[in-house]
């Protein structure tokens, strides 16, 4: 499915969409918040709430059907292998919750892809922190409009026509990041989450980056601020050209003083 994407809306104008996506795109909703008192069922079959994954760490929220013959394959996929390639673990500095559009897909069903996609992963205690939900169609419609998701059925084909994205939430369950596509490059979720958590998890290095590069809602990467760039690259360079200044300094004092060490009494005239 080809998509256009203008003003963070990933779709083609609805008046110019085929009659089977006239429903079909994604609408940013930036820092909206995602409702916390959605009922779904976990992939063991208990019932939770959505607001019982906030509170504590950024969340990344993909929406799927498990049957799905094409891209929802791909994105899950795609998201475990960008997981793979960042030093954040599931279940310690993110949690991850997959949830099913579809409301006549079962718990068993959410399970037997939760197996698949943690052994694609492959780092322990991971199950702890990537959550498959399934729901009723009440919760699925207010989730999906809460963050801009649209999607249609197609009866004869028994499919669903959907584009495909992921959603970097803050703790608290504010939506702050779209991620398109099946291929999440490894850096742009980094920063995405780094920034979700306020700072919270990463490192200095994840806070030089973020100065230098800027998201653009328009296209869900990050992209270099070149102005920025030049001026952490002038501070570098009026550092290292002080640090040099000052060695230069300190040799220029050590050095006479080791230079009269070396001179016997009687050649300096003392003896």
């Amino acid at each position: 499915m080809s998509q256009g994407m203008s003003k963070g809306i990933m779709s083609p104008p609805a008046n110019v969409r085929p009659p089977f996506l006239t429903n079909v795109g994604i609408e940013q909703r930036l820092d909206a918040q995602v409702p916390a008192d959605l009922s779904f069922v976990d992939d063991t079959g208990r019932q939770v709430k959505l607001g019982g994954y906030f509170g504590k760490k950024p969340l990344i929220l993909s929406l799927v059907y498990y049957n799905c013959p094409m891209l929802c394959g791909e994105a899950l996929a795609g998201l475990s292998a960008s997981m793979k390639m960042i030093k954040f673990d599931v279940g310690n500095e993110f949690d991850v919750v997959t949830v099913s559009f579809n409301p006549k897909e079962t718990p068993q069903l959410a399970a037997e892809k939760k197996r698949d996609y943690l052994k694609r992963y492959g780092r322990a205690n991971a199950a702890n922190g990537w959550h498959f939900l399934t729901g009723n169609a009440d919760s699925i419609n207010a989730l999906t409009k809460a963050v801009g998701f649209q999607y249609q059925y197609d009866a004869n084909k028994n499919q669903y026509a959907h584009a495909t994205a992921i959603m970097v939430l803050t703790p608290q369950g504010r939506i702050s990041r779209y991620f398109y596509g099946v291929d999440f490059p490894p850096k742009d979720l980094r920063m995405g989450l780094v920034e979700a958590s306020q700072g919270k998890i990463g490192n200095a290095v994840d806070q030089v980056l973020l100065y230098c590069y800027h998201y653009d809602p328009a296209t869900g990467k990050y992209g270099a601020i070149v102005s920025n760039m030049l001026k952490l690259g002038g501070a570098l360079t009026i550092l290292l050209v002080g640090g040099l200044i000052l060695i230069l300094i300190r040799l220029d004092r050590i050095a006479p003083r080791k230079g009269w060490d070396h001179v016997k009494p009687h050649q300096a005239g003392l003896s």
